[in-house]
């Protein structure tokens, strides 16, 4: 029989090349139809390898979730950017490859990532979630978050709505 751990922990610049591709494959799977395409990609390209171990290198927090040796997923973690909100830490970015998703490994590293921000002092969290992202509204919302306030990103003369998820 064999056992697979599973590991989450600050990422190194070593993990960058795996980060990246789970940010390529993750990007394409959540937004693809939702996200205008030539957008998309080109906001997929510049988030290569070298961007990736630039982040890590930053000091930008950065965390991983490794089953069996493999990076299955990131996140991405700080200080909350929207003034209006109170809660002082937000996590940016939270993603798995598409073939690790729905077996538990995204509470497992929301749970990580808030702890983490925790251990900084941040309290309550904030995330932001575009409105017709349907599989992440229902993530955040069956951890807990209450939707309190909405927002606008424009993507080639496109609006979409946010929503802003907050834990205290």
């Amino acid at each position: 029989m064999n056992t697979l751990t599973i590991d989450i922990r600050k990422a190194e610049p070593r993990d960058a090349s795996a980060i990246a591709e789970v940010h390529q494959q993750a990007w394409r799977g959540a937004y693809s139809g939702i996200i205008p395409h030539r957008t998309l990609t080109s906001m997929i390209n510049r988030r290569g390898v070298d961007w990736w171990a630039n982040a890590i290198r930053r000091a930008a927090t950065v965390l991983v979730v490794e089953i069996g040796g493999t990076v299955a997923g990131y996140a991405t973690i700080g200080k909350n950017r929207a003034r209006e909100l109170r809660q002082q830490g937000e996590i940016y970015e939270l993603y798995l490859r598409p073939e690790y998703q729905g077996i538990g490994l995204g509470s497992r590293l929301f749970k990580a990532a808030k702890a983490r921000l925790a251990d900084h002092g941040l309290r309550g969290l904030v995330v932001w979630a575009l409105e017709d992202n349907h599989n992440a509204l229902a993530f955040y919302a069956g951890n807990g978050g209450r939707d309190i306030a909405e927002g606008v990103e424009v993507f080639e003369q496109r609006a979409l709505k946010k929503v802003a998820f907050v834990w205290e």
